[in-house]
């Protein structure tokens, strides 16, 4: 593990050291490198790696390994628009971004729940510099406003319940909670009481009703900002909610109906919230919205079978949405605008970039026998266990991803071709380079999705 990180520490000197022609290519097989040095994590779950500071289990490994992935994906999607920039910026650009997926990376793998607030925090930094720095609208200060502003109030009271659970147990070391930790049985653990231990967490995931910031950050972020947001970052909230259900008692779940209401009613009217959209960015930055609440309802009713689907919709859920803001940001590239009446007929002028929308789209609507479905049915299969009426509820979400996965598709592809759309550059092989990253491992999933089973 000290390898990956002194490695990761090396993208920061290299960054600042090597000339404007080699910059972006060097750094970029650097990170494909760590990347497939990150790939044998898979096979060391199976009996938990861990030692003083870094554990690699079932929970962090496929998300520790998808944050690695992710990182060469980012550079080679910003490249087109930041080569373009003064050479200091280009260098401040990709130690930022590298510090970004450093941080996650440590979030993810640390053994000390204390250690991972702090990265979990630290990840905000970067996230900030890279919206208000390089976000391309008017409105990035507000939207790195909103960010701040919802992820600090929601750190305090995860702060003040870890310093409380270290007076009480003298240890934070999540190796040594989980053997020795006694049982707690405790009649005043309310709902209250678990919101309050994980509002950071529900404010990162997002859950509905604490949503606000994240269509926002999304629209106004860079590429890079937004696959970075879908694709990792959120899935610190997921990843958070499950690895701090070991300090809290088991009676206190039940009284958490609320909360499972809101995030069901969230996962629907997100979905409709969707219809609706103009700007495409927004409705993909409100689909994640909906799939990462289906997410939250998973880990509240915590069994095997749902925390299995909660992993395997984060992982399906990083890939498919980054593939999707990158589409989006190559639409962007080309006619400056994210309206999407404005992209229509486009079909006729980049058909194989129609195909990889089309094939996107697929697996975000969960088709079979995409890994997207296998998180859907294991979750679904855990609502239906859990509650009948929940599992109906929650299973209108299906059509109405269809209704809006469809939308985007025609709204995008069909139709008329307008006249400005005419002069367009062609789509380089980079990009399809890119989108092919993305949709391999999704693809390689579906021969084995025990590897991201939790």
């Amino acid at each position: 593990m000290l390898t990956i990180i002194f490695a990761w520490s090396s993208i920061l000197i290299t960054s600042l050291i090597l000339p404007q022609k080699t910059l972006w290519s060097i750094i970029t097989i650097q990170g494909f490198f760590l990347s497939f040095l990150s790939i044998s994590w898979f096979f060391i779950q199976d009996f938990n790696f861990a030692d003083s500071y870094f554990l690699i289990d079932s929970l962090s490994g496929p998300l520790a390994v998808l944050t690695c992935w992710l990182f060469p994906l980012t550079i080679l999607a910003s490249q087109s628009k930041l080569s373009k920039e003064p050479l200091p910026r280009q260098r401040v650009y990709i130690s930022n971004a590298a510090f970004l997926q450093l941080t996650t990376l440590l979030a993810f793998t640390t053994s000390n729940l204390m250690l991972f607030f702090i990265f979990f925090e630290a990840s905000l930094i970067p996230t900030m510099i890279i919206i208000t720095r390089w976000g391309a609208q008017e409105r990035r200060l507000e939207a790195g406003m909103y960010l701040a502003f919802y992820t600090m109030v929601g750190a305090v009271p995860l702060l003040i319940f870890l310093l409380n659970f270290y007076n009480t147990m003298g240890s934070l070391h999540t190796p040594l909670i989980l053997f020795s930790m006694p049982s707690i049985n405790l009649e005043s653990y309310s709902g209250l009481f678990w919101a309050a231990c994980n509002l950071a967490f529900l404010v990162k995931m997002p859950m509905y009703c604490l949503h606000l910031w994240l269509p926002k950050a999304h629209v106004e972020a860079p590429i890079a900002g937004s696959m970075v947001l879908a694709g990792t970052l959120l899935k610190l909230g997921g990843y958070g909610i499950m690895r701090l259900s070991i300090t809290l008692p088991e009676n206190s779940l039940p009284n958490t109906k609320i909360f499972m209401f809101i995030s069901m009613f969230g996962v629907l009217a997100t979905a409709i919230l969707c219809m609706r959209q103009t700007d495409l960015k927004s409705l993909i930055a409100m689909s994640s919205v909906s799939h990462m609440n289906l997410v939250i309802a998973a880990t509240l009713i915590h069994t095997p079978w749902s925390y299995a689907g909660a992993m395997t919709m984060m992982i399906a859920h990083g890939l498919t949405s980054s593939a999707l803001f990158c589409l989006a940001n190559t639409m962007y590239e080309r006619t400056n605008s994210r309206t999407m009446i404005l992209l229509r007929g486009t079909l006729l002028i980049f058909p194989l970039a129609g195909l990889w929308w089309l094939f996107i789209l697929l697996f975000n609507m969960a088709l079979p026998p995409s890994v997207n479905f296998t998180s859907e049915l294991l979750i679904m299969s855990a609502l239906y266990n859990w509650s009948s009426p929940a599992f109906i509820f929650v299973a209108l979400n299906l059509i109405l991803t269809t209704a809006y996965t469809l939308y985007t598709l025609w709204s995008t592809q069909r139709g008329p071709t307008p006249l400005h759309l005419k002069t367009l550059f062609p789509f380089q092989i980079r990009e399809h380079s890119l989108l092919l990253l993305h949709t391999a491992p999704a693809l390689l999933f579906i021969l084995n999705p025990e590897l991201i089973f939790c």
